[in-house]
């Protein structure tokens, strides 16, 4: 299928290390400092099962956008290859997910910011205003987002490591006793993978800016896997921290666990570090979160899923401006008007069923385009889907909405185009 633009492209700035670090800077974000807390209401300790579940699918998304993304080496991430492997409807279900979805991610991040770095009383236009900054950031160039992004990262993962050691050095084993009887069983351990689904769910962020990396068939599949792999790494043995001092009640009860965790065994400027890097991580997962959104928005203009004037790409700079500083303007009104920082049941909904389009894709290409078996993606495909049907029923019916809305616009829009 063509596009039936002819915008001009996206400029290849981004090399191997740069992927890497969009990759890292999308998942070690907000999540690593929210997603234990609901995973432990879910589960108990059993959420150390959990997350290995969910890397588990995670790695067969992983792989299978890794291979489509050599395939289509283009903006737009999973909505570009529904729609070129599988049909318009496919790859429109998998963007508008991402879009809605992710869009209340960004809000929920941005607040997540302002929660750490902003005085009693200035949540809400510190949350706007560091949505504008990273908008700015992004807009002024693809080279701009991967050089912040490095800096972000690094200091976040400098954070997350004297936040475990304080934590291993005070904390007790016994607290991770009943890892294999989880509470709730099987459901705990599957909701609880769902939730920290969530905090993987930016590994393929580099797959939607497939349009401005170097030798994309080498680099996007590698960077996919590196990212991913670093990422499981860090959320276990920051998960096996947090627990070995609070413990699984402890977890479950804390809006701030690793923060918590670290002031339980008194090192009050370990605290400190610990904000400092909840922040800066907020602001990393924010930065990509963005760019990937204004890249999945440019593409969907391009075919008209979404407004045609989205599809402009800055002569000078050679992002997708108008669709980056129009996510930015919607994630400004919503962290103005409401408070999502609740959304990570809403958010995996809409990645879950995103990442299930992708798998079903993969599974389609030929044996030509084939990098991994397709056990794999039927391992992915089922894998989301269970997960979806385990996530909190509110999230399920909200997510359900949300895509009965994203159909009726589309087919209203056909039906007014259709002679």
């Amino acid at each position: 299928m063509t596009s039936v633009t002819t915008a001009p492209a996206l400029a290849r700035r981004l090399g191997l290390g740069d992927a890497v670090f969009i990759g890292l800077g999308s998942m070690i974000g907000a999540g690593v400092f929210a997603a234990y807390a609901p995973a432990a209401r879910a589960a108990g300790t059993g959420l150390l099962v959990g997350l290995a579940v969910a890397a588990v699918v995670a790695y067969c998304n992983a792989t299978s956008s890794a291979q489509l993304a050599a395939a289509y080496p283009r903006a737009g991430g999973t909505y570009l290859y529904g729609r070129e492997v599988l049909g318009d409807w496919w790859g429109y279900l998998a963007g508008w997910g991402f879009m809605v979805g992710k869009t209340a991610s960004c809000a929920a991040m941005a607040l997540t910011f302002a929660a750490y770095a902003a005085p009693e009383g200035w949540l809400k236009p510190v949350a706007a205003a560091v949505v504008v900054v990273v908008a700015l950031v992004n807009c002024a160039g693809v080279t701009r987002t991967a050089l912040l992004t490095r800096v972000l990262v690094s200091l976040v993962l400098v954070a997350l490591v004297v936040a475990s050691v304080a934590c291993l050095a005070g904390g007790t084993s016994s607290h991770l006793a009943g890892w294999a009887s989880p509470d709730h069983g099987l459901y705990g351990v599957l909701q609880a993978a769902g939730l920290l689904f969530f905090a993987f769910a930016g590994y393929a962020r580099i797959a939607t800016l497939g349009e401005e990396v170097r030798e994309p068939e080498r680099v996007i599949p590698r960077a996919i896997v590196m990212s991913l792999a670093g990422a499981v790494v860090v959320y276990a043995v920051v998960a096996v921290a947090v627990l070995s001092v609070l413990g699984p009640v402890g977890t479950a009860d804390s809006v701030a666990p690793v923060a918590d965790a670290v002031r339980a065994v008194g090192d009050p400027w370990a605290v400190g570090v610990v904000r400092v890097g909840a922040a800066l991580a907020s602001a990393g997962a924010l930065l990509a979160l963005v760019a990937g959104l204004g890249r999945t928005g440019l593409a969907m203009a391009r075919e008209r899923d979404l407004p045609g004037w989205l599809d402009a790409v800055h002569p000078r700079f050679r992002v997708p401006h108008r669709a980056e500083l129009t996510v930015a303007a919607v994630v400004v009104v919503l962290v103005l008007t409401t408070d999502l920082r609740g959304a990570i049941g809403f958010s995996s909904f809409g990645v879950l069923l995103y990442y299930f389009v992708a798998n079903a894709a993969a599974y389609a290409q030929g044996a030509a385009a084939r990098r991994f078996p397709r056990w794999l993606q039927l391992l992915g495909c089922t894998g989301c889907l269970v997960l979806v049907a385990t996530l909190p029923w509110r999230a399920v019916v909200t997510g359900l909405a949300v895509f009965a809305i994203g159909i009726g616009v589309r087919w209203l829009r056909l039906a007014r185009v259709r002679p």
